[in-house]
């Protein structure tokens, strides 16, 4: 496929409605210095000297990296009853995202990670402690009714839905129900699960995968290039998805068609400084490429660049349509 293929459907990112369901995190960092030993424990005093920062996680990071590359999104999920949730629905809505479907759950709190970051006398900041806030309970009933109702009132207004999956309660059996009653009525479907719950979207158009979360749902221990395969086939088979995408690291991305058709996108020679949430940025992009009507190995091919444009990066970041056209004119000028 040439670039003129690729610019074009970059340059169609821009307005191109997704619907992003799934367990919404807030991270939070608190900046400060390590001054002294507490007298009551062996461990650090932090001097905070600086207002807490505030970013968008899980699936709320997913939301952030589509409306990053120019899609519109409608965010999707659960929050508590609490100032985590008030915090995490302004970062969202000041992203320009739409949280009318980000529904109140006052019996769970929003999960939040609040990762504690100090120097010590002249030397760089770093991380010395993660507290973490959540709970991996299901919704209330009526929370899951509220849910799936928004979902089904407007899959028919958005040009793709997006499953971020994280195992914190969202995805459960009523959710998915909406979510393939929309993929059977023809919406463009993606999805990251997490292995245990692959089984509820059985039938759903494209899975995304990473090498562990494909071994352990397909129960296929996956030790070279050939298990990788035999795992593949197997997850096609018990999922019955239109298209199945596991991402390997180093090795780049493996592309299994429902028709059969198996291809490897080869990985992008960059310099890694941080993979942190390469995965989010990859399915961002796989969602909106899908969405512009390209093949799944196309849309992969973009995804793949998207998650070599973002690593180069330090911290959870995220990448624009220019970065992306850079790298794969790159990967093309190279023959991959």
């Amino acid at each position: 496929m040439n670039d003129d293929v690729y610019s074009s459907a970059l340059a169609q990112f821009a307005g191109k409605r997704v619907m992003v369901i799934g367990d919404l995190m807030l991270d939070e960092h608190v900046w400060g210095a390590v001054e002294r030993i507490s007298p009551e424990a062996p461990v650090m005093v932090v001097q905070v000297d600086s207002e807490a920062d505030y970013l968008p996680g899980g699936a709320a990071n997913v939301a952030n990296n589509i409306r990053a590359l120019g899609g519109e999104v409608r965010m999707v999920g659960v929050v508590g009853d609490d100032e985590g949730g008030e915090i995490l629905r302004h970062v969202l809505a000041g992203a320009g995202i739409d949280v009318s479907g980000v529904f109140t759950d006052g019996s769970r709190p929003t999960t939040r990670k609040t990762r504690i970051w100090a120097s010590y006398r002249h030397s760089d900041r770093h991380q010395v402690l993660r507290i973490d806030r959540e709970s991996k309970g299901q919704m209330t009933q009526h929370v899951i009714n509220l849910v799936s109702g928004y979902i089904s009132s407007l899959a028919d207004k958005v040009d793709a839905i997006l499953i971020s999956d994280y195992a914190k309660g969202v995805v459960s059996k009523g959710i998915a129900e909406a979510v393939i009653a929309a993929s059977d009525a023809g919406a463009i479907t993606v999805s990251n699960l997490k292995p245990r719950n692959v089984s509820c979207l059985s039938g759903i158009g494209v899975i995304t995968l990473n090498e562990y979360e494909a071994s352990a749902a397909s129960g296929i221990e996956i030790d070279d290039p050939a298990d990788i395969v035999r795992a593949g086939w197997k997850l096609i088979e018990d999922i019955r998805c239109r298209g199945l995408v596991i991402t390997r690291g180093a090795h780049g991305l493996s592309v299994f068609d429902s028709d059969g058709s198996l291809r490897h996108v080869p990985p992008i020679e960059t310099k890694v400084y941080d993979p942190t949430g390469a995965g989010d940025t990859t399915i961002s992009a796989l969602t909106l490429a899908l969405a512009c009507g390209l093949d799944l190995v196309a849309a992969a091919t973009i995804a793949n660049c998207a998650g070599g444009a973002v690593v180069r990066k330090v911290g959870v970041a995220t990448t624009t349509p220019a970065e992306i056209e850079a790298l794969l004119g790159q990967q093309i000028r190279d023959g991959k």
